[in-house]
């Protein structure tokens, strides 16, 4: 499954230094002029999100720069992957940007046969089925650094590729699939490259067929990557120079990340960029980059949480202020694998009692401005796709401190409101506290979230608010997300098996088939594990039928492996008035080749 971390997530935090607007531009790029028959021209500005950076651009992308920024900011304006996830505002593919036609099968739903569009690279070369079966041996050769790899899913499941011509092919698996998987999670992935230019293994060396075989694969692979590694050539390297995207890259500083386009004038795509450049400014606070938004320096910015309320200010000046809905997830991570809360953990009346005491619509309201949506299992509710069950979409949980109450008490608790609930019949039985839970015990949690928004903590502190009116104490500390992603991993002993409870601001998925098979892992979940979840995964990528999928949601739904979390927007989008042609992505990615500006 295709995921985009955490990271694109865009949060309020600690305002900091001033923005970084170096506008250092590489010897040799490309000239930033427009290309011919554009209509508007201009400069577009676009501000980065703290610290989520470009800052890989080989389309084989390591497990370290596995991020939006540049999974959906930067290799897509580039290089085409073979199908464009995104349809509008729609999480689906759309037909209409994608490089190749749906695929038809054969072989008993094991073959994919697709035809390329009549695209060009930029020197000229027509992209071909021979640029598709280059990407697919450089994957099998660097699957283990591609942060998109999971053992037995792409590519290993691919086990044929057959040039019918020069832009038809055929893809073989091992074994039939769910077609909707195999679109929007596998032949997505794929994202032809430019063979007659990249297959070599030095920079000065000839070019060849070298990726036929798996050694020469391997070395062409590692060729590219070392290159990648090499940020401070992005501009100048005549390898990233040959694109089939919409733009070229014109300025790459290694030190502040900031990047800019001009136009690739060979674009053969629907829609011919008519600005003359794009700028990705990067900053190194939300503040400096509110700052830049307040003093017209930014086109296409952001309003950071605690700013929400200059929603009026730049609405009166003609900006458009809207959300930009991220399709995800937000949940509290559990810790499956403590060898003390562990047996709490386990009970699922208790983790009905916590989900209960979150008020979702509240949450919303209040500390996110009316900007979030519910989250009441694995499948997004917002924007909708087609995979949104019944069950989750009228919530099963809703937020009932006295339901909590019934549930502590038929389960032998004294609830002791405002004060600490202790266990008084231990045991295993359907009116005892469960196994593992010692009499005497009490429900008192350590929770870790994020820190640095005001938002994140308003919400944390609602829910320990409640949860003390029922007895529950949940201890809160706020950590830098990073350290929150170091220590929330599955464990047995040691210092760091401490934790019990943790937030990372959640997920989003960046395919509209959104199958579990990264996100409900017992590493993204705290050491979660059960052979019915893991029988309902496999059943998604194996069955067509959307029942698979509801099967898989509503068990996840129900039984609460993690505790659903309101989710925020992707970011809350400040456009100027004068740039056009906007749409903001499901998937995150953006379209500058539909935009333009007016004087």
């Amino acid at each position: 499954m295709s995921i985009i971390p955490r990271v694109i997530r865009r949060r309020g935090l600690v305002a900091g230094a001033v923005a970084l607007v170096t506008l250092a531009a590489a010897s040799g790029a490309v000239q930033a002029k427009p290309a011919a028959g554009l209509a508007n021209g201009g400069t577009v500005t676009f501000a980065q999100e703290v610290g989520n950076i470009p800052n890989y651009i080989l389309p084989i992308t390591i497990s370290d720069a596995y991020t939006s920024s540049n999974l959906a900011l930067f290799q897509p304006l580039l290089w085409r992957p073979l199908f464009w996830l995104g349809s509008g505002s729609l999480p689906e593919v759309s037909t209409q940007l994608s490089l190749a036609s749906l695929p038809t099968y054969s072989n008993g739903g094991r073959t994919a046969t697709m035809t390329l569009k009549r695209y060009v690279w930029s020197d000229g070369t027509p992209v071909t089925s021979r640029d598709v079966q280059f990407f697919l041996n450089l994957i099998k050769a660097g699957k283990t650094n591609w942060g998109g790899y999971t053992p037995g899913g792409f590519p290993d499941i691919v086990v044929g590729f057959t040039a019918r011509g020069p832009r038809t092919f055929s893809i073989t698996f091992n074994r039939s699939y769910s077609q909707d998987w195999l679109l929007n999670d596998v032949l997505n992935a794929i994202t032809p490259l430019p063979q007659q230019a990249w297959d070599r293994t030095s920079a000065g060396g000839p070019v060849g067929n070298l990726d036929l075989t798996p050694a020469g694969a391997t070395r062409v692979y590692s060729f590219l990557a070392k290159q990648a590694q090499t940020l401070g050539t992005y501009a100048t390297n005549p390898l990233w120079r040959v694109v089939d995207g919409p733009f070229h890259l014109f300025a790459y500083d290694a030190a502040t990340n900031y990047v800019s386009f001009v136009p690739n004038p060979a674009y053969s795509g629907p829609a011919k960029p008519r600005i003359a450049k794009l700028v990705e400014m990067p900053f190194t606070s939300t503040a400096a980059e509110f700052n830049a938004l307040r003093a017209g320096e930014l086109d296409y910015g952001y309003l950071p949480n605690t700013d929400i309320n200059q929603r009026a200010y730049f609405a009166s000046r003609g900006y458009s202020v809207q959300a930009w809905p991220g399709f995800g997830i937000n949940y509290v991570v559990l810790n499956w694998t403590n060898p003390k809360f562990k047996s709490y953990f386990r009970q699922l009346y208790i983790r009905q009692a916590l989900q209960v005491l979150v008020d979702q619509p509240l949450l919303i309201r209040t500390t996110l401005h009316g900007y979030g949506y519910p989250i009441d299992g694995p499948i997004p509710l917002v924007p909708r796709g087609p995979f949104v069950s019944a069950l989750e979409l009228h919530n099963p949980y809703p937020y009932s401190p006295s339901r909590a109450v019934r549930l502590l008490t038929a389960h032998g608790w004294t609830v002791v409101r405002n004060g600490t609930d202790t266990c008084r019949r231990p045991g295993t039985g359907p009116t005892q506290c469960g196994a593992g839970i010692p009499k005497g015990g009490t429900l008192t949690f350590s929770m870790n979230y994020p820190s640095g928004d005001l938002a994140v903590a308003a919400q944390f502190e609602d829910w320990k608010s409640v949860a003390s009116t029922v007895g529950i104490t949940i201890n809160l500390d706020s950590l830098p997300l990073a350290q929150i992603g170091a220590i929330t991993n599955p464990c047995t002993k040691g210092p760091s098996c401490t934790w019990q409870m943790g937030n990372w601001l959640g997920w989003g998925y960046g395919s509209p088939y959104p199958t579990g098979e990264q996100t409900f892992s017992a590493l993204q979940t705290g050491g979660y594990s059960t052979a019915t979840n893991t029988a309902n995964i496999t059943a998604t990528h194996l069955s067509s039928s959307p029942q698979a999928m509801f099967r898989y949601e509503n068990y996840l739904a129900l039984t609460l492996p993690v505790i659903w979390w309101p989710n925020a927007p992707g970011q809350i989008s400040v456009i100027s008035p004068k740039l056009h042609g906007v749409i903001q992505n499901a998937l995150g990615s953006v379209t500058p080749e539909t935009w333009s500006l007016t004087p």
